[in-house]
């Protein structure tokens, strides 16, 4: 069975730079799914604007009607700290032998030492790394390391074993910023064409952005 993908990202909001990404990683690694996984409370993150429920009825409303797209809410529902190794746990637990891949981006890579446990995640899972605009991988330092004994270019890799490879991805990058898009609500001015109308229209409705500074 392919690959599963995982998501992960507090989606505040979506916009079409997340779904860009997943729809080229579904179809370029040949992913039976990408999960989309609204964080809950994630430690190293300030608070999200808009809450747990808002941020994952706009998920599924981005998502919905899309072949390979699914919302996984198991961060919204648990309690306490999100912490990615405990979430991938739980997967691991639902899937103990199908490859599942973590899908981030550059930036998140890049920060990925500060992690809680994050040397355990490649025991439970792969981890794609989403290029994005100005980053450039690591070649020193304990990620450079990584790379060197974790790193692969075959696709195929990601099939083959459940977890433990690094795979990077130059894709399509869309220079859309959650937080650069929240100031434009905020100034009163119109998203469209940057997400779909779907989430537009909650955001629209709720006001929920309308007041951030």
């Amino acid at each position: 069975m392919n690959p599963i993908g995982i998501f992960g990202g507090t989606f505040d909001p979506i916009h079409f730079g997340h779904l860009r990404t997943a729809f080229e990683l579904l179809q370029e690694l040949r992913l039976a799914e990408v999960r989309f996984m609204p964080a809950g409370n994630p430690p190293h993150r300030e608070a999200t604007v808009a809450n747990s429920e808002l941020r994952l009825q706009m998920v599924q409303a981005a998502t919905q009607g899309q072949p390979g797209f699914v919302v996984d809410d198991r961060e919204i529902r648990r309690e306490g700290l999100s912490y990615s190794v405990d979430t991938m746990r739980t997967l691991r637990a639902d899937f103990p032998d199908r490859s599942l891949c973590l899908i981030v981006g550059m930036d998140a890579f890049l920060g990925l030492p500060k992690w809680h446990q994050w040397r355990d995640l490649l025991e439970l899972v792969h981890v794609v790394v989403a290029h994005r605009p100005g980053w450039r991988a690591p070649t020193s330092g304990p990620l450079g390391e990584l790379l060197v004994d974790r790193g692969t270019g075959r696709i195929n890799d990601l099939h083959e074993a459940p977890a433990g490879c690094i795979f990077i991805h130059a894709g399509t990058q869309l220079e859309i910023s959650s937080t650069e898009f929240r100031k434009l609500v905020a100034a009163g001015r119109d998203p469209r064409f940057l997400m779909p109308d779907a989430v537009r229209s909650i955001i629209q409705q709720t006001g929920c952005y309308r007041s951030t500074r």
